[in-house]
């Protein structure tokens, strides 16, 4: 049984004269105590599943095919059980985890398990091969409090290497810091991980990443292609696809059974940018090796523009079926016009009912 003096020791008392003040403390550290214990449970669980598979892969005479094979299956038996979070791919990283960080828990005996990281922050360390570089982000990454993403940066941009041939450290450290300040503002970050969501067997709440306006058009474009007439069956709204290194959102997925494939649109609240169409290239290429069987077409990916100058709408499909898509795709799926005069209504129509006027 938990006592007082328990809890006060977990969130610490914090007194000011600024009542207000008082309460966002007591309110950010009761989340930030819950969340480590969380956090504590999913990283030991990932580091026994990963020592778990390595003892078994250990048994086997042909390693790699064996361990293939035990992750295959152990990855198919877990998902009927479980449901989510037993692909193939985290298991994989729960292996890798396992065995670049072999005595992470030894190593915390007698310690504060506060010293551990996120399970995310370990998720991105593992994708650095060199033994001294990943201890040296870890140790950063603990030290200096860095989120996920600023890790992810930081990894990405080769900064332990660059910081070791310069002989003006300073110059690479302030640099890394300026252009990293915006990933270290939200102090909140990591109770909005998905991972956590997906841990508890929760539904992954992805409102805060969603301004009103966006939810809004995104709500009426979902009825609009189901009231399209044109074969279109819903999917999900705000599917969560996870990288190596990030975890994405699609907006709305559907599946069109006349056209059998699978239609993905994703809304942007600025100009469509270069990254914007190489993402939603990716999440085709995805969605064709992930979900697509045999006698589906092509996946197709929608991207929209909830510009306030400009309502635009770009199709993207796989290199090599521009005319696939020209002469028979073209037929089911909503025109460019369509689209715009649709994100046009829903913007009015959502600025007259919050009384805000038409956007100019």
């Amino acid at each position: 049984m938990i006592n007082n003096l328990e809890i006060s020791q977990m969130i610490e008392v914090h007194k000011t004269d600024d009542i207000v003040a008082d309460m966002r403390y007591i309110i950010e550290s009761s989340q930030k105590t819950a969340y480590h214990a969380v956090n504590m449970a999913l990283v030991y669980r990932n580091w026994l599943i990963g020592q778990r598979i390595a003892e078994e892969i250990l048994d086997g005479e042909d390693r790699a095919e064996y361990g293939s094979q035990v992750i295959k299956n152990l990855s198919r038996k877990l998902t009927e059980i479980f449901g989510k979070g037993f692909t193939k791919s985290n298991l994989y990283s729960y292996y890798r985890f396992y065995t670049y960080f072999p005595k992470i828990f030894h190593s915390l005996s007698g310690k504060s398990l506060g010293e551990l990281l996120s399970w995310t922050h370990y998720r991105t360390l593992i994708q650095v091969e060199d033994k001294t570089a990943r201890e040296w982000y870890a140790k950063e990454a603990f030290n200096e409090a860095w989120s996920v993403r600023t890790l992810q940066r930081n990894i990405s941009s080769q900064y332990y290497y660059r910081l070791l041939k310069t002989h003006k450290k300073e110059i690479v450290r302030n640099e890394m810091k300026v252009l990293t300040a915006d990933y270290q503002k939200n102090k909140l970050e990591f109770i909005k991980n998905p991972v956590i969501a997906e841990f508890l067997g929760y539904t992954n709440n992805t409102d805060f990443s969603e301004s009103d306006l966006e939810k809004s058009i995104i709500t009426n474009l979902q009825k609009f292609l189901m009231e399209f007439g044109k074969g279109y069956a819903f999917v999900a709204r705000q599917q969560h696809i996870h990288t190596d290194k990030q975890d994405y959102y699609i907006d709305l997925v559907f599946y069109n059974y006349i056209l059998k494939c699978f239609v993905l649109i994703d809304l942007k609240t600025s100009q469509v940018t270069h990254q914007d169409v190489g993402q939603m290239d990716m999440y085709v290429r995805m969605y064709d090796e992930l979900k697509r069987t045999k006698g589906d077409n092509p996946t197709i990916g929608i991207i929209l523009c909830s510009d306030t100058d400009e309502d635009i709408a770009r199709y993207s499909i796989l290199k090599g079926n521009e005319q696939l898509f020209a002469s028979k795709y073209k037929l089911y799926l909503p025109t460019e016009e369509e689209l715009r005069n649709e994100i046009e209504t829903q913007k009015m129509m959502f600025y007259r009912q919050y009384d805000l006027g038409d956007k100019e």
